[in-house]
């Protein structure tokens, strides 16, 4: 079994900051780390391969500075790690990554085997579109599962998984044919923290680097800039509210006379919302 996971390096959104007058992020001396939601993938893809055998590659595309993070998905325990680097995929949207990555992912299955599996975390927290890991799947004609709160059951030799994916009405139950795409959601699982032998091999381990024409792009104009036609006119921080909030005293109170007094303060602020309740009732 081969599982490849598609990882993103990312700021620390814990301490971005936004210039006051050009509005835009402030990266100077912020720190990086993985997408907190790609580690869940990860973790889940170690899980399988510690079940079922065969190997985890790490792919990320991103400056040279990434190889950092694909060091620490080889001290998870990945067994390969690949980063696609080049001056052309500077700027890429969603869109323009995807397309890139979906042609590293196909290079990788002609360099080393054909992945039986895709993962990636359910969106990044720098950009929180949840739309690379579809237009992978989409790319690369792979079935997808998204919002995957748990892996239930791997067939190889049936080519089937099943999984529970979480979605507004609840919980549902999916059967999928390899190979597929899976997104996986946060606090799915406990992320290891890696053996001293990982850390070791992470540190003496050759990281794969490849440019645009190593994973075999020949069409540039999908890539980068050009092949982008998302453009983000402004970042801001959100405004603090003038309004504050008002405290309901609950001492000697039950219950039920809070949940008046809440229900009164609501309506008093909403008045047509009453109304509403009071049609929809009477309807």
């Amino acid at each position: 079994m081969h599982v490849v996971v598609c990882i993103k390096q990312v700021p620390d959104s814990a301490q971005i900051r936004v210039h006051p007058v050009t509005n835009t992020i402030m990266r100077q001396g912020v720190p990086t780390i993985i997408n907190p939601y790609d580690l869940f993938a990860l973790e889940e893809a170690l899980r399988l391969r510690d079940v079922h055998g065969g190997e985890v590659t790490a792919l990320t595309m991103g400056p040279p500075m990434a190889e950092d993070s694909l060091r620490k998905a080889l001290t998870y325990g990945a067994d390969r790690a690949v980063l696609l680097t080049d001056r052309y995929f500077a700027g890429s949207d969603t869109l323009a990554t995807s397309f890139a990555l979906s042609q590293a992912i196909a290079k990788i299955g002609e360099t080393f085997s054909a992945p039986d599996i895709v993962f990636t975390g359910k969106q990044t927290i720098d950009g929180d579109t949840a739309q690379v890991g579809p237009g992978i799947a989409k790319r690369l004609d792979l079935l997808q599962l998204t919002y995957v709160s748990k892996i239930c059951s791997l067939d190889l030799d049936a080519r089937e998984i099943k999984v529970e994916r979480r979605s507004e009405g609840g919980t549902q139950m999916l059967h999928s044919r390899l190979p597929c795409l899976i997104t996986m959601l946060e606090g799915t699982n406990e992320i290891r923290r890696g053996s001293l032998d990982d850390a070791l091999r992470a540190a003496r381990s050759q990281i794969v680097k490849w440019s645009a024409a190593d994973a075999g792009i020949e069409d540039l104009s999908k890539c980068g800039l050009r092949g982008s036609p998302t453009v983000v006119k402004r970042v801001f921080a959100p405004t603090a509210r003038v309004e504050k909030a008002e405290q309901i005293t609950t001492t000697d109170k039950a219950l039920s006379d809070l949940a008046d007094e809440l229900i009164v303060e609501i309506f008093a602020r909403q008045p047509a919302l009453e109304h509403e309740l009071a049609f929809d009732a009477s309807a």
